[in-house]
């Protein structure tokens, strides 16, 4: 089997946006892309049907911190990892668990070998290091691994997070060691993305894309970014690692973010996203749409019989009424979430699927600035 490769097949004149596309074993992704997260292999509220019919990703997420945890490595193994254990056949990819180790701040300690932390679940002390990170992502088989890296917090200071960024390429460097070290598994390639980090200072960002690109991995991702920084700072970050991370591979913003944040870093030259805010959101009222923004709890959406998004070719969001909807949630009707993380998932992969067509199409940058106002319009 073939290591992933990318394709660039336009860049927008007037910005930095790009359509290409990234081939795996299990299928092709055209970027842009939004990847669903499936934390513990199940995207929220939607089975894989409706995930496949209705929202069509060319790609999801699954979690190696929460994987680890549960089902657990030897059930994941026996199942032959996770493609088969949730019956997937296109691609997806896994993160290292690194920002969820972050987000266990007060049951962890990092030191050179790893971080020690105790799981949300039942308290009990686990290890994870780069290695045995390397190794449940091996057993996960995911067309792509997250290396493991540490996810500082947007407030770090200069020294902490120079520390924390000298720390990440010493993991990587370990990651690496291990990744080439070991074999694929079930039969298809799996390809290893290193992390930029360094925190809102450029010198750092800039010196973690020199020593990530040295690295000549098939793809490269951008860490601690929407951890609490303003938006301003996020587009300035991801405007200076794009500029200094390989041309001809893909580059991954993690974790991010809002409509108008994707459309807008999509222009600064990222290619893949992910995010747990459709879903997340969604399960408490709050929609995106081809219109704008609504909270379906609204009371004005009580007697609204119109479809929840009729410019959106989701039939989901064309069969079911704001009215019907808000009666749901208003019910505590468990329908409710999975209808709303449909509209929202739909929406997202509209969203890039769209932007691609423009870039394509060479008028991106009009298409976005008249998009970004819009998508932000609370209806």
């Amino acid at each position: 089997m073939a290591a992933l490769s990318f394709q660039l097949h336009k860049t927008d004149d007037q910005s930095s946006a790009r359509a290409g596309s990234i081939t795996t074993d299990h299928g092709v992704i055209e970027t842009p892309i939004f990847m669903p997260v499936g934390t513990v292999g199940s995207v929220k509220a939607l089975s894989q049907q409706q995930l496949k019919t209705e929202v069509d990703p060319h790609i999801i997420l699954g979690n190696t911190y929460h994987l680890y945890l549960r089902p657990g490595m030897e059930t994941m193994e026996a199942a032959g990892g996770l493609h088969q254990f949730i019956n997937w056949e296109r691609p997806i990819l896994t993160d290292s668990g690194g920002y969820q180790v972050f987000s266990l701040a007060a049951n962890r300690k990092i030191t050179e070998e790893g971080v020690t932390f105790r799981s949300h679940i039942d308290g009990s002390k686990h290890l994870f290091s780069p290695e045995r990170v390397m190794d449940i992502e091996r057993t996960i088989g995911a067309d792509i691994m997250m290396a493991f890296d540490e996810c500082p917090p947007a407030n770090s200071e200069y020294r902490y997070a120079l520390d924390s960024m000298k720390l990440t390429h010493r993991w990587l460097d370990r990651c690496w060691t291990r990744f080439n070290d070991t074999p694929d598994k079930y039969g298809h390639t799996q390809n290893l993305f290193p992390i930029v980090q360094g925190a809102v200072f450029h010198d750092l960002r800039k010196a973690s894309c020199e020593y990530i690109a040295s690295k000549g991995a098939t793809g490269n991702a951008i860490g601690g970014l929407s951890v609490g920084e303003p938006e301003p700072v996020m587009y300035e970050i991801a405007a200076l690692c794009c500029e200094h991370l390989p041309k001809d591979k893909p580059r991954y913003l993690m974790g991010v973010g809002t409509p108008w944040n994707i459309l807008e870093n999509i222009a600064l030259g990222v290619d893949m996203f992910d995010c747990v805010m459709p879903t997340r959101n969604g399960r408490n009222a709050m929609l995106f749409t081809t219109q704008g923004v609504i909270n379906i709890d609204n009371k004005k959406w009580e007697r609204d019989f119109s479809p929840i998004d009729p410019g959106l070719n989701c039939e989901t969001s064309q069969y079911y009424s704001k009215a019907y909807l808000r009666h749901l949630f208003k019910a505590g009707e468990y329908l409710s979430l999975s209808i709303a993380s449909i509209q929202n998932l739909a929406f997202y992969l509209w969203l890039v699927r769209e932007a691609r067509k423009h870039i394509l199409a060479g008028d991106f940058k009009s298409w976005k600035d008249e998009m970004v106002p819009r998508l932000k319009t609370r209806l």
